[in-house]
């Protein structure tokens, strides 16, 4: 060693274990430069023979990924989607506007299709939904006979 000259670059860490590692070491044995070279990009590697190359990769030509197994809230194969029962929703309106105005006429309606959908619910077997729906509109359509009840009474009264 003398002491006219810097003294030798350390050596390179050891690569960490499994994975990528850090930017690969200088192509010009890092004499480029004041300070010992900088960082440049590898070129990438060709494509292999017989794969269709591509912006990413893409030359793998394994078998397709099989299809997703249903989870929680996916029906199972062969199956649809429970359908709403439109009784129910035809009801559940009945109801809402019947108790708001022209009870009389709509709270039957909502009542009558009330029960049809629930009937045709029960027996769907879980095929159909809107229970909830349909006894929204029973009560509804209750409540809005009541209410006319109530205000004709009132009327006859006042008079």
């Amino acid at each position: 060693m003398s002491y006219g000259s810097p003294p030798p670059p350390p050596p390179p860490p050891p690569p960490p274990p499994g994975g990528y590692g850090g930017p690969p070491p200088p192509q010009d044995g890092g004499q480029s430069g004041p300070y010992g070279g900088g960082y440049s990009s590898p070129t990438p590697p060709p494509p292999a023979e017989g794969s269709h190359g591509g912006a990413y990769g893409g030359g793998y030509s394994g078998p397709p990924a099989p299809p997703p197994q249903p989870g929680y809230g996916m029906p199972a194969q062969g199956f649809g989607a429970p359908v709403r029962n439109q009784n129910a929703l035809i009801s559940l309106i009945c109801g809402i506007v019947g108790f708001l105005c022209f009870g009389v006429v709509l709270g039957p309606l909502a009542i009558v299709f009330s029960r049809k959908a629930q009937a045709e619910i029960a027996a769907s077997g879980g095929r159909q939904t809107g229970e909830g729906m349909a006894k929204a509109g029973f009560i509804l359509g209750i409540v809005a006979l009541v209410l006319w009840a109530i205000g004709l009474i009132y009327r006859l009264a006042s008079n």
